[in-house]
Parts: C-alpha cells; structure tokens; sequence
C-alpha cells in the first residue's frame, strides 16, 4: 500500500485537517492506534503541531494510550511541553492521566522541555499534578531540567525548579553544575541566582574548571564579581 495512502490519518493530524480525521476514524477506528513510519500514533503528530481539536478526537477513541511513545520515547505531553502555546493540550492529557515523569529514550521529561523552552506557566501545571512532576529526574546526560534553565538563562523558571526542590549543586556527566552552564553561556543573572542560593563555586568540572573559568568574556565576569560582592560573596 502507498504510504501516503496508509498513513493519511497521520498526515491528516500534522496538517490539521479535523473532518479529514474525524471521516478516516469513522471508516476505520483502529487508524488512532496506528503507527507510521517514524512509530508515531496520529495524537503524536496532531500534538506536536498543536492542533487540539484532533487531539480531542483521537483522545476520545476506545483504547486511547495517553502516555503512548514514539520512536524516541516522545509521549503526547513531553511534545505538548516542547511548543509554548500548547496549553490547551496540555491540560487535556492531564486529565487523561498523563504521566508527568514519563521518560523518553533520552531519559528527559516533559519538566526538561519546560525548561529548555522557558515554559514558565506549563512547568508550573505539571509541578502542580498530583503526584507532581519531579525536578530532581537527571536525563541521560546527568542534566536535571535545572541545567537547562541555567543554560537558557531563565532566573523565573530557575526559581520555580528551586522552589521544587532541584538539587542546586548536582553535576552532569562532563561535571557541569547549573552554575557552571550559566556562567558559560553567559548569564550574569541566572549565576547571581545560583550563588544566593548557596551554589557551590568551588565545584569544579571534568576539565578542572570551576565556573567563574568558564566565563565568556570580561564584561559579564566583571557583572558577577561585582554582584556577587554587593551579596557578600568572595568568588576570588
């Protein structure tokens, strides 16, 4: 069978063509528990281009595997929490039950992308589930969703994975600290954060370096000195 033709529901789900949908689960329910080529369902699709009103179709079907994953591990929620305007669909797989510490092939959480995206109102819904999403889970790289909020530079959503119990001085695999990704990318502010908090600036990573030797250039190592000494903090 043509690809096209066998997977018209999937690509109906990507393009947002709801009748389309709603008249090929008509003919033939099953299609929502098919998987393509890249062992997606439609609702991974239809997520991911955050089309809601299929996800609501699909999601209605018998059978419906809310924490189903693709080829990498990716669950409907983890993609909804990858796009900054997938609210809607966020909150109807939650009430679906979707598992907020589901793991991908990576072993990241929906939390990481959240993270990474700054998804400031999406991490809080998750860290509000119950049982809550975790910001303590370290994905397959050692990094904890709070390396990625350093990374980005984000203090709101540094705050709020602190405010959740991150552990503020955990390491990755290369032995990177929050702080250490902060300062190396840049962001005076997201290291003043972590250094009130009491980070660990000592800490020194797989290379040796601690995280003021990562700084990228003079402007923001003078910031962090000089901030860091208004809070009584000697970093030298």
């Amino acid at each position: 069978m043509d690809p096209k033709t066998k997977y018209a529901i999937h690509e109906a789900s990507r393009e947002g063509g709801t009748s389309r949908v709603e008249s090929l689960l008509a003919a033939n329910p099953k299609l929502a528990s098919l998987r393509d080529e890249d062992d997606r369902l439609p609702v991974h699709w239809a997520t991911s281009y955050n089309h809601l009103p299929i996800v609501e179709l699909l999601s209605q079907q018998k059978g419906f595997d809310v924490d189903a994953q693709d080829g990498s591990g990716w669950t409907p929620l983890m993609m909804a929490c990858s796009r900054k305007d997938a609210e809607a669909i966020v909150a109807l797989l939650l009430r679906k039950d979707a598992d907020v510490n589901a793991k991908n092939n990576n072993g990241q959480t929906a939390l990481h992308f959240c993270a990474s995206k700054i998804a400031l109102d999406l991490a809080r819904t998750l860290l509000a589930q119950s049982p809550p999403a975790s910001a303590r889970i370290k994905d397959k790289r050692g990094q904890l969703p709070l390396h990625r909020a350093a990374a980005v530079g984000s203090v709101p959503m540094m705050k709020i994975l602190l405010d959740a119990k991150s552990p503020l001085n955990a390491a990755d695999i290369d032995g990177m600290t929050a702080l250490h990704h902060a300062i190396s990318e840049g962001h005076g502010d997201a290291a003043l954060l972590l250094l009130t908090q009491g980070a660990d600036f000592e800490k020194e990573d797989k290379n040796g370096n601690k995280a003021l030797d990562l700084v990228p250039d003079a402007k923001t190592r003078s910031f962090i000195l000089q901030a860091t000494e208004r809070e009584g903090i000697d970093l030298e």
